[in-house]
């Protein structure tokens, strides 16, 4: 993670930028999934985690977690990176899914 980027969010209060887009496919069992996190201001002041996921080509589904602390949120959002890489999860590197994954 770049610590000279900015979250542009809209109360201003995260410290850096936290966003993250991970694939896993598997051709043998018509695998393909996406996983997105990011962590967001809110217009409340809180710090939001935000996770989506789903079949590659799809909306998938979305939740939100509300935190006090950014740090709370980053340590969410560490936890759920380990779990998702144990389970294969890797990096996609390439703008186009990864920009429709995470601004949806």
């Amino acid at each position: 993670m770049d610590g000279g980027l900015r979250l542009r969010d809209p109360v201003g209060m995260v410290a850096q930028r936290y966003r993250l887009y991970i694939e896993r496919m598997d051709a043998s069992r018509n695998m393909a999934r996406f996983y997105a996190l990011s962590i967001e201001g809110t217009l409340f002041g809180q710090i939001c985690l935000v996770r989506r996921w789903g079949r590659i080509g799809t909306t998938g589904r979305m939740v939100q977690h509300s935190f006090d602390d950014e740090g709370e949120a980053v340590g969410l959002f560490l936890e759920v990176l380990r779990a998702k890489r144990r389970r294969g999860y890797r990096p996609k590197f390439g703008a186009r899914h990864a920009e429709t994954a995470l601004s949806a």
